[in-house]
């Protein structure tokens, strides 16, 4: 229980670093910064439609049914395959709050919006699954990325640099602000990570069970 105390108190710092730092590029960088990167879109356009949600979404179904009738066929699968099944579905989920939920509540316009002069604001519960904030993309896999971490901590540090080439590139593509990755990332690894949590949990039950 003391443990458990640490680690929300932990998150909600965490949680209120971050949403801090995306307040304050939320007001101060996000409109600029898309300014100045809009010449680059052109050249990153064939990454949307290589790497887009949808692709995703779709790959990582299929990982999760084949392992699922893996398991059916074979009475098993390994520790790696239940990790890989459990991030897929973790991301799978998260984007699908993040697009059906948040999305709709913040209401932010896109980047392209804003700089064809749409005011980059909050426009509470007046959003779309294609507005901006949070970003889906980074929710799809930093909750993937939260489960691997969790269970394989040598995974941590390339994972990270994975995550923040892929910020990066959303911002530099203009698909998206800096206060969008920002929160994607945190609230996608939060998802991932106590989806880990509760499968490490139910592991635990089913041993002494």
């Amino acid at each position: 229980m003391k443990r458990f105390a640490v680690v929300v108190r932990l998150w909600f710092l965490s949680f209120a670093v971050c949403a801090a730092v995306a307040a304050f590029c939320f007001k101060e960088l996000d409109a600029p910064v898309a300014h100045r990167v809009w010449r680059f879109n052109s050249h990153l356009s064939a990454l949307n439609s290589t790497f887009g949600a949808t692709v995703i979404l779709s790959l990582e179904s299929v990982v999760v049914l084949s392992l699922i009738v893996t398991r059916l066929v074979r009475g098993h699968i390994s520790r790696f395959a239940e990790t890989l099944a459990l991030a897929c579905l973790a991301s799978i989920c998260a984007y699908g709050i993040n697009d059906e939920v948040l999305k709709s509540f913040f209401g932010v316009s896109p980047p392209e919006a804003v700089v064809h002069g749409v005011r980059h604001a909050l426009n509470i519960g007046k959003g779309l699954s294609y507005s901006s904030f949070p970003s889906g993309h980074m929710m799809l896999a930093a909750s993937f990325a939260g489960v691997f971490m969790r269970f394989y901590r040598l995974s941590i540090r390339p994972l990270a640099v994975l995550l923040l080439i892929a910020a990066t590139l959303l911002v530099v593509g203009d698909w998206h602000f800096i206060s969008d990755v920002i929160m994607g990332t945190f609230l996608g690894l939060s998802a991932g990570m106590l989806a880990a949590e509760g499968w490490a949990v139910h592991r635990v039950g089913a041993i002494h069970g």
